[in-house]
């Protein structure tokens, strides 16, 4: 990489383009539309060049820049047409002959929003009236660059009389008009834009001066009717990350939250803000409120774990990597696992949840891990290594296949650390002294600190001396068919199964719209048209020749409903008769008897007497 960033610095100065940011010009006036214009400037010197398109994007873990949505691309010099060429072989590169005499490039394309509501930043993005920008999907770069050198002054265009939201400064606004002070390359890729009719910014308070926002879009005024409590939660958020991690390293923060039924649902991390999308009525109805109350805490973790401190594998941007070299994820479980365990316990700490509900989602967390076939073949260390084609999976079999468990089975993993250093040091010494003094440092603006496997073993042996390399691959190596629960266990509760669905079970069965029976017949059905999304494997239903994605029409002779099907399932507590299910199979029936007994069954965890009660310490506010 630095012999790359050597030609191009030699390149450059030669032609007094150094110090000549590229101008970058975005027209979102049509983007409720999906079509998105941009123009850019871009200083060259006469001879080969190449500019590529960001492929390796931050946060996403792999090549998911969506260059087939570039489209228009016109090149020219002076006005006069110079003519491009793809590379043959890596798709996002763009060759052209730099004529002589020409100092700068004028560069236009279009950019084709998804319609779309899969994928992560490169999914649905946009409705008629909201979007959400990424900056990577608007910009080309010269290849060889610099991210963290080369600078881009950008100015947007908005729908007109929208308001927005975004961390990366802003110079001065005119009418629907923003110009933003010029940024590196990397700034702009990890500042994204959201915007809308129907926007609100809630000012969730200042801590040792920096301010922090919550900016919602949403498809209607209804969706941005937040609770004061919620707010109050949000605002404990913001105190209880400093708290936890001891230092700040941005400027200052934004939740950028979408609030839609037609975008993408997901989150994505970015140094001084997050990109967060999640139905439209997420804040104002009680099951995804519930459900998904870690998103924002979890994006807000990873402005320490990932942002300010990194694997070395997946540095994307800036002087060791560019956005064309590949990412190496086999620290995931370090960069997801660590984030998805504070994620959730800032969740509790912050009163986005109750204890109840924290203890209720670890338990769902444990029983998916403890009864996932595929880790008999498939190791934790191997979920993170394979993560760039692992988010594209379906879901069929997902139990099989295994996902990308080093979030749910990373938490775990963190607990028992936590747990264990808990325990070794008698409550001298946790997790948090670890969070303090690895990702915390001096407050500032934002930095990057690269972090390897030896790295993460001397912090943990500076806060407990233990032998830590051998405690962390044991457990990601492990073939064995159990989750890793030593730090329920030893934490002083246990996982159990009855027949009660709990708060959160219900929550998120209501917000994804299924009846799982996971832990009883072994599947998952859509509630509305009885689509089996997925069956366990090694479960009663798999056993009974039942495969993911058919359609079921009838329970022991009866139309599908719900009801219909949880009762029977109930049943089988008291009744051996098997359970009937009438199936379709593209346009075949068949009836498969599942054999099962034991009724309902539903995760929830409960104390073991007579062990102390470390999870309720570990999820207590420190923040009084």
């Amino acid at each position: 990489m630095f012999l790359r960033s050597l030609i191009l610095v030699a390149a450059v100065c030669a032609s007094g383009a150094a110090q000549t940011p590229v101008r970058l010009r975005v027209d979102a006036s049509d983007v409720t539309r999906r079509v998105i214009h941009v123009q850019m400037t871009m200083p060259v010197k006469p001879g080969p060049f190449s500019l590529l398109y960001p492929e390796w994007i931050p946060g996403e873990h792999g090549p998911t820049g969506p260059v087939v949505n570039l489209v228009g691309l016109r090149i020219t010099a002076g006005g006069t047409v110079v003519p491009w060429r793809r590379d043959s072989v890596n798709m996002y590169e763009f060759q052209v002959d730099v004529p002589a005499g020409v100092s700068s490039l004028d560069v236009a394309f279009d950019f084709l929003a998804a319609a779309e509501s899969e994928g992560f930043s490169s999914g649905g993005s946009t409705t008629s009236e909201l979007a959400v920008l990424s900056w990577n999907q608007l910009l080309l770069y010269p290849k060889g660059a610099n991210e963290d050198s080369l600078q881009y002054q950008a100015t947007l265009k908005t729908p007109q009389g929208w308001r927005y939201g975004t961390a990366l400064p802003i110079r001065r606004e005119s009418g629907d008009e923003i110009e933003f002070q010029p940024a590196p390359l990397t700034t702009m890729v990890d500042s994204p834009i959201s915007m809308g009719r129907h926007y609100r910014t809630i000012d969730l308070g200042t801590d040792n001066g920096i301010p922090h926002y919550l900016n919602l879009a949403a498809d209607s005024d209804r969706a941005l009717e937040i609770e004061p409590e919620t707010i109050a939660s949000y605002k404990n958020l913001v105190k209880e990350a400093g708290a936890l991690f001891g230092a700040r390293h941005y400027r200052d923060y934004h939740f950028l939250f979408t609030l839609s039924d037609h975008v993408a649902h997901f989150g994505l991390e970015h140094h001084e803000s997050s990109d967060d999308r999640y139905s439209e009525r997420t804040l104002v109805d009680p099951e995804p409120r519930t459900a998904f109350a870690d998103l924002l805490p979890h994006e807000f973790v990873h402005s320490w774990n990932g942002k300010y401190r990194r694997p070395a594998g997946l540095l994307s941007g800036g002087k060791d990597g560019g956005y064309d070299v590949p990412m190496k994820g086999d620290l995931l479980w370090v960069y997801e696992g660590l984030t998805q365990y504070y994620g959730e316990v800032l969740t509790r700490r912050s009163g986005l949840w109750t204890p109840e509900l924290y203890r209720d989602a670890l338990a769902s967390t444990a029983a998916d891990m403890d009864n996932t076939y595929g880790r008999r073949w498939r190791p934790l260390e191997d979920t993170a290594v394979a993560a760039q084609i692992l988010y594209d999976e379906g879901n069929d079999y997902e139990n099989y296949r295994r996902s990308v468990d080093y979030y749910p089975e990373g938490s775990l993993l963190w607990l028992d650390v936590d747990v264990t250093i808990r325990r070794l040091s008698k409550g001298t010494k946790s997790l948090d002294d670890f969070c303090r003094s690895f990702h915390g440092g001096a407050s500032g603006a934002p930095a990057l600190k690269a972090y390897t496997f030896d790295d993460i073993v001397a912090g943990l042996n500076a806060v407990q001396a233990n032998d830590w390399a051998k405690f962390l691959n044991e457990r990601l190596r492990s073939t064995s068919e159990h989750a890793p629960l030593g730090g329920i266990e030893n934490a002083g509760w246990k996982l159990v199964y009855d027949g009660v669905r709990s708060d959160f079970w219900k929550a998120v069965e209501a917000d994804r719209k299924l009846v799982d029976l996971s832990y009883s017949i072994g599947m998952k059905v859509k509630e509305d048209d009885g689509t089996i999304a997925d069956v366990r494997y090694g479960g009663a239903a798999q056993k009974a020749g039942i495969a993911p994605q058919v359609k079921l029409i009838a329970v022991n002779g009866r139309q599908y409903t719900p009801t219909v099907l949880r009762e029977a399932v109930a049943r089988t507590a008291a009744d051996a008769k098997p359970i009937e299910l009438l199936i379709k199979t593209g346009d075949y029936y068949e009836t498969h008897r599942v054999e099962y007994r034991g009724g309902e069954k539903y995760p929830h965890l409960v104390r073991v007497e007579g062990t102390e009660d470390l999870l309720s310490r570990i999820v207590a506010a420190r923040m009084k």
